[in-house]
């Protein structure tokens, strides 16, 4: 669209304002209602900002609303309304299109408003126009407070909006392209401002009491003022004659003028004397060509030394991502007069009102009555007048508003919150470096200031500073302030300015805290560690399930009420819906939920609403008959209610609406804890610190550029450098190719004498480095990377220096080597296509190398990119869901009951051949609940007595062979006990048969004991002694699972070796999926027992045993008629563990054959695996007497098994 091309509306609005005839304006009648329409087109224009462009096209703003400003001020309503409509199209182009567009068409709309604004600032530049704004704006001042209307104070605003508005016009870069001293269009706005008087009703308004609401308006008109000044050149003139001003630009004209001789005179030594015709060829030995042959030159000699294989190719083209920051305005030097005018206005402006618009300012902030990121404005005024006042005269009283402990605390707060914006907010990262930098620069100011605090004549400002000083270097957000930008600085983000106030800053810093530390031998300083800790999402206490007793006392509450409502007498409510099709969660988990809000309804007496959902619930779920049969009648509803109310359904725990969420996005968070201490502050140990590869390579990064770089950045850069190399001795740090890189530049420049401190530096780095290089030849190598303090230790004192636990060595995982990693490689990507296994425990079974943990495995994988994250290898999980007895599935049972109840496992064939899954703990309780057997006894699997000779196990001495998995370990003397061999192929030899001899497993266990596995096994050892005496009191024998509580134990479980040496020890490894623990036995008596605790304790150096006391235990016992608690190693998921009643104490073989098939539970995979523990839990009055480390070991135990019973 050709925007030269108005809308007819438009354009008759803008043709009814009025004409200019000469310097004369004539104004239409209609003019204020066409004023008034513009601002309305103007509320309604689209995205494109199409009215505003054509408004700029048409120069609306330059040839009619100006001239009417200026000839009809004293109209009140046409001035307002022509004052709103120039707010609106000076309003700044950023805000009009909320950033800067992406996309070629909306950035061209982006710049075309931008380019008329630059030509609104020009119009500007005119002393009638700010007169008649500062006649105007003088006289609103003049009114009290209660004779000024709501209209005027709107009035005052809308003119300093107006100000700011023209002031924030950048420069265009290709109309404005003349030298220092020229004076600019922002000067001549400027110098207008300052002929009408304006910049003195600004500093009225800085500095007036009833005028304080007007401090924000006012700082950003003064930060717009001063924005391409620097304060240093304003403190500067004046001071001495026109010589002494300009001494700046002499040296920097000398300093170009030598470079200019040096490489004269440099081009003149490589011209030979005589001039050759003809050039000639060289053959340069030692460079390869592109062949294999050496390199032709036929260039002269005197161009060798500039010769590459680089000539003639394209540069690489940086991607935009990686290319450097460019800086935010390039800076120049304004007028003279203009600079003489901003440096009276900095002096009156500190003299009366600096002190008062910064406490004014800082409180707005505080209490948030400002708008957003208005705080820049705050740093920016900081930094400046701070700076201006420290190079004119400095008078610390001037500046004493931003000068304290509070000032330090605010720009800190600030410049961390800057830093973490900018690594979250990606997107905006380059905005947040800006914000960042005005930061930093106020934080610099602050430190000067301080330190020309300390040269001051007065001995209060002297004590005023050390105060400053003794409370920053105290707290440690400032010592690690510079740490973490220098850690997380970024070239594509931040600017080069950045990091060079950010070296500046930190030597300075660093310097100061030097001197500090020396006139105190003992200096405190504050320390904070931050603990982190992972905590299990809160889940709210779920109330205990009533008892059996208590289920059967509310029914026959419930009774008579449901009987009522079967027969109608009790109305049934009809807005109760147990399936809701439009929610997310799947139809059988809603089945589920519908059975709970029935036992729910049940338990609260609210039996019209339970029966009312049984029946909504058989006609939505009619498949399986779970809510009874469509025809059921009130008999078999009452039935059906009774089995809901006393079932055992799974409940989930209650959690509140905000940790759902968290559940969702993560399983763990971490709880932070922040510990306060004081230390002894040692400089060197801080300044240790920055001895890293990211402070290295920012400062190499910022001399990169030493010709253009100012002499004191260079010097603050080297200074650091040399503290490193130097006073830490750590000069291998520095041994870097880009470093050296530099230096070679450095030292073949011609114009290198001005630079003597880099030169010096330079050669006392390469020195080292040659001498260090001379007895150790990696040297040259170690120049291709970024070292860190351990590896500069291992460069100089040797490559096997470091001890265990220090530098890159301290990790206890051993290292996989290029075999381990292709084994490992191979099996994921066998094991990968496996369905149904574990891909981590198949891995392990088949890994060569022994001791490798699962957690190690998945590490590995996740390293070598096979997997992602260690969440594409989750552990199984174990459990069955529960669901009612349908009448077609109880008729199953007991014809199957029929069928095998003559058989020698009962309770086995039922599970064979049974259709629904079920575990066998279900299947006891309903075979009991239908009467069909009356004890548990009944369904205990009825085992043949085997022969008592040796076992295959046992021919052989030594270490007994394990039979195979799915393979029987007995002789084999009929077909019914090959069948019986197959259940209990992993348990029988080992638990029935097979004892372990006197000293087996000794030599390993010493072994593992050197190996630094004496802590597993001094577990191992108490927990054989513990099982013996348990089984010595109580006169039966259990298996027992053996349950690692600490990390170390779980490892070594997992260890190879280890495993070996349990199965030495004649221990049980987990029977099928359903165990998780190793067992020992119920077959070993407790003499076998100690004597194998006793084969793997550790001996001392003269043989002796050094075994631990045995713990105590708690010495009640359980009453013979009670079921014993869940054991340690039970892993199932069911929701109620079968209790095992004690049996009379027997010899161990005839309990076997009576004992409950526990086991066979978990050999088939659907059992709870429940098993009985060995004792009884002990009551308090006993654990208050017991030993505090073993009570302590209960209650862990104990906080185990009420997880296993909540899982």
């Amino acid at each position: 669209m050709d925007w030269y091309m108005m809308n007819c509306e438009l354009l008759a609005t803008c043709s009814a304002l009025g004409y200019l005839e000469g310097d004369v304006y004539h104004r239409e009648p209609d003019c204020l209602e066409s004023v008034k329409d513009l601002i309305r087109y103007l509320r309604h224009e689209d995205e494109t900002r199409d009215v505003r462009q054509q408004l700029g096209a048409a120069q609306i703003l330059q040839n009619d609303l100006l001239p009417i400003l200026v000839q009809y001020h004293e109209d009140k309503v046409l001035f307002d309304a022509v004052i709103r409509l120039m707010v609106n199209l000076t309003q700044p182009a950023l805000l009009c299109f909320g950033k800067v567009p992406a996309d070629a068409t909306s950035r061209h709309h982006f710049l075309q408003v931008l380019s008329y604004l630059q030509a609104y600032k020009e119009a500007f530049a005119s002393e009638k126009v700010f007169v008649v704004l500062s006649e105007k704006l003088y006289n609103l001042l003049q009114l009290d407070w209660e004779q000024r209307q709501e209209e005027d104070t709107l009035l005052i605003e809308r003119i300093l909006l107006l100000v700011r508005n023209v002031l924030h016009v950048p420069p265009d870069p290709t109309e404005e392209q003349g030298v220092d001293g020229d004076a600019s269009v922002h000067d001549r706005v400027l110098w207008a401002l300052h002929i009408s008087g304006m910049d003195d009703l600004l500093k009225f308004l800085a500095s007036a009491q009833v005028e304080q609401q007007w401090a924000l308006h006012v700082l950003e008109i003064i930060s717009l003022m001063f924005r391409d000044q620097s304060p240093e050149e304003l403190a500067a003139l004046g001071q001495g004659t026109a010589g002494a001003e300009h001494g700046e630009d002499t040296r920097e004209l000398e300093a170009l003028r030598q470079r200019e001789l040096a490489e004269k005179r440099a081009r003149a030594l490589q011209r030979p004397s005589r001039h050759s015709r003809f050039g000639g060829s060289y053959v340069l030995q030692g460079l390869k060509s592109i062949g294999d042959r050496d390199l032709v030159f036929h260039k002269g000699l005197h161009n060798l030394k500039s010769y590459t294989h680089d000539l003639g190719k394209e540069p690489r083209r940086v991607p935009r991502h990686r290319q450097a920051t460019p800086e935010s305005e390039p800076w120049r030097r304004s007028a003279r007069n203009v600079r003489l005018f901003l440096r009276h206005f900095c002096q009156d402006f500190l003299e009366g009102c600096y002190n008062r618009l910064m406490l004014l300012v800082k409180d707005q902030l505080v209490r948030e009555k400002a708008q957003q990121h208005d705080e820049t404005y705050y740093l920016w005024a900081t930094a400046f007048f701070m700076a201006f006042n420290r190079c004119h005269g400095f008078r610390p009283e001037l500046v004493s508003e931003t000068v304290g402990v509070r000032a330090f605390h605010f720009i800190e707060q600030n410049l961390t919150t800057y830093y973490e914006m900018a690594l979250m907010d990606k997107k905006e990262a380059t905005t947040w470096a800006r914000r960042m930098h005005l930061a930093l620069k106020a934080y610099q100011e602050l430190l000067r200031t301080v330190q020309e605090m300390d040269r001051s004549p007065e001995q209060a400002v002297r004590d005023s500073s050390q105060v400053i000083k003794s409370n920053i270097f105290y707290l440690m957000e400032y010592r690690e302030l510079f740490l973490a930008l220098f850690r997380k600085f970024d070239e594509t983000k931040q600017p080069r300015s950045f990091l060079r106030d950010l070296v500046e800053t930190a030597h300075l810093f660093l310097r100061m805290l030097e001197r500090f530390c020396r006139g105190r031998a003992n200096l405190v300083v504050q320390s904070k560690r931050v603990r982190r800790k992972k905590k299990k999402p809160r889940v709210a206490a779920v109330p205990p399930p009533p008892s059996a007793a208590e289920l059967e006392q509310l029914w026959e509450g419930l009774a008579p009420q449901l009987q009522a409502c079967l027969e109608g007498e009790v109305p049934l409510p009809e807005d109760v819906v147990p399936f809701d099709a439009a929610s997310e969660t799947p139809v059988e988990e809603q089945r589920a939920e519908a059975l709970l809000r029935i036992q729910e309804c049940l338990r609260d007496s609210h039996v019209p609403q339970a029966l009312r959902l049984l029946r909504s619930a058989r006609e939505v779920w009619p498949e399986g008959d779970v809510f009874g049969a469509a025809d059921a009648g009130p008999p078999e509803e009452t039935r059906l209610l009774r089995e809901i109310l006393v079932a055992p359904l799974p409940r989930q725990a209650p959690a509140e609406p905000e940790e759902l969420e968290e559940e969702e996005e993560e399983d763990e968070e971490e709880e932070q804890t922040v510990q306060v201490s004081e230390k002894e502050f040692n400089f060197l140990d801080y300044l240790k610190r920055f001895a890293c590869a990211p402070v290295v390579r920012a400062l190499v990064l910022l001399l990169r550029g030493y010709a253009r770089n100012s002499p004191r950045t260079n010097h603050c850069a080297a200074r650091l450098l040399h503290r490193l190399a130097r006073d830490l001795h750590m000069e291998p740090l520095l041994f870097q190719l880009s470093l050296f890189a530099l230096f070679h530049r450095l030292l073949s420049d011609p114009a290198a004498a001005a630079h003597q401190e880099l030169v010096a530096l330079a050669k006392f780095i390469l020195g080292k480095f040659f001498a260090l290089a001379a007895t150790n030849k990696k040297a040259f190598v170690e120049l291709l990377f970024w070292k860190s303090p351990a590896a500069v230790c291992e460069m100089t004192k040797g490559y096997s220096s470091l001890q265990e636990g220090e530098g890159t060595t301290r990790s206890r995982v051993p290292p996989w080597s290029p075999q381990e990693e292709q084994e490992l490689r191979e099996l994921y990507w066998k094991y990968k296509e496996v369905e149904g296994g574990d891909i981590i425990a198949a891995i392990l079974a088949h890994l060569p190398t022994a001791g490798r943990t699962r957690k190690q495995v998945v590490k590995q994988l996740v390293r070598m990119g096979l997997a992602s994250s260690a969440k594409d290898f989750p552990r199984e999980r174990k459990g069955t869901r529960i669901v009612l007895w349908t009448e077609e599935q109880e008729e199953e049972l007991t014809r199957l009951f029929e069928e095998f109840q003559d058989s020698d496992d009962v309770l086995g064939n039922i599970m064979k051949h049974l259709t629904a899954r079920r575990s066998r703990a279900r299947v006891v309780e309903k075979l009991l609940g239908l009467g069909l057997v009356a004890e548990r006894k009944e369904l205990y699997k009825k085992r043949r007595r085997k022969s008592h000779g040796p076992g295959p196990g046992q021919a052989a001495k030594g270490v007994p062979a394990m039979p195979a998995q799915g393979s029987s370990g007995e002789d084999e003397d009929s077909e019914e006990e090959e069948e019986e061999e197959e259940d209990e192929a992993e348990e029988g030899p080992m638990e029935e048969h097979w004892v372990p001899e006197e000293g087996a497993g000794q030599e390993l266990a010493q072994r593992l004991q050197q190996e630094g596995l004496a802590g597993p096994l001094r577990w191992l050892e108490n927990c054989l002694r513990r099982v013996a005496g348990d089984r010595e009191e109580d006169g039966v024998s259990h298996p027992v699972p053996l349950v690692p509580l600490t990390e170390e134990n779980e490892d070594a479980m997992e260890d190879r070796r280890f495993q070996t040496l349990l199965r030495q020890l004649g221990l049980r490894p987990p029977a099928s999926e359903q165990e998780s623990f190793w067992r020992i036995p119920a077959a070993l008596t407790p003499q076998q027992l100690r004597r194998v605790a006793a084969s793997i304790a550790h001996r001392g150096p003269s043989g002796s045993s050094q075994d631990l006391p045995e713990p105590l235990r708690c010495p009640q016992e359980p009453a013979p008629a009670e079921p014993l608690p869940a054991g340690l190693g039970s892993d199932s998921e069911s929701e109620e563990p079968v209790p095992v009643p004690v049996p009379s104490p027997v010899q161990p073989r005839s309990k076997r054959r009576r004992e409950l098939a526990s086991e066979d539970e978990d050999e088939d995979g659907e059992g709870s695996g429940t098993e009985a523990a060995p004792a009884a839990p002990c009551s308090e009055e006993d654990e208050e007497d017991e030993d505090p480390q073993l009570r302590g070991r209960r209650k862990r135990v104990r906080c185990l098994e009420e997880e296993e019973e909540e899982d």
